[in-house]
């Protein structure tokens, strides 16, 4: 009985063994593909990572709430930023270090009822609606300057204006998109967008 049981067991695996028509997969050569070099630094180099948190008071004082609506409740949680976006954007800060600025995540990613809400603000906030921005996929970025232990946010600041400038200039160099560059400027803003370098 034992052995009747294995051999209705086995013959069905044996029968496709010998019957089938095997496929041989072939190796899979990346050689050929472009590869970005920014990309290609950051996947064959060191991950950076992101900074440590500031207290949450540093973003609710009349002079940050002045300059950005809404800033308490921004989301500043940099694992929901794509990690690509992520990696570029840690470059940025870290170069933006060398000149002496410390720079400050504002805002990375926004559901799209923030957006929503962002946007009846009026277009002195936002133009773009829910699914518009690229914030609402974690592509997006508001950062500002932090010296002295005050955010530095202001565009009337000469210092803050040329590391606005340093800013834009390496995230652009980094395959980013500044907002310092649009007809209604946002200069603490970048993003990545897709099919770009």
């Amino acid at each position: 009985m034992l052995g009747l049981c294995m051999v209705l067991v086995l013959a069905p695996a044996g029968l496709l063994l010998i019957f089938a028509n095997f496929t041989h997969l072939h190796s899979y050569d990346d050689a050929t593909l472009h590869r970005d070099p920014v990309v290609a630094s950051l996947l064959d180099g060191e991950q950076l990572v992101p900074p440590a948190a500031l207290p949450p008071a540093v973003f609710i004082t009349p002079e940050a709430g002045a300059d950005r609506t809404e800033l308490a409740t921004a989301s500043r949680e940099w694992m929901l930023l794509d990690p690509d976006f992520r990696q570029r954007l840690l470059l940025v800060f870290r170069a933006l270090e060398r000149h002496g600025y410390r720079m400050v995540l504002l805002e990375g990613y926004r559901s799209p009822e923030r957006q929503q809400m962002l946007a009846q603000l009026g277009p002195h906030v936002t133009n773009a609606k829910a699914f518009q921005s690229y914030h609402q996929f974690g592509l997006a970025a508001d950062s500002a300057f932090y010296r002295s232990g005050r955010l530095v946010i202001s565009e009337k600041d000469p210092w803050a204006m040329e590391g606005y400038r340093l800013y834009g200039e390496y995230a652009e160099s980094f395959g980013l998109v500044w907002g310092g560059r649009w007809q209604m400027r946002d200069f603490g803003h970048v993003e990545l967008r897709r099919g770009r370098s």
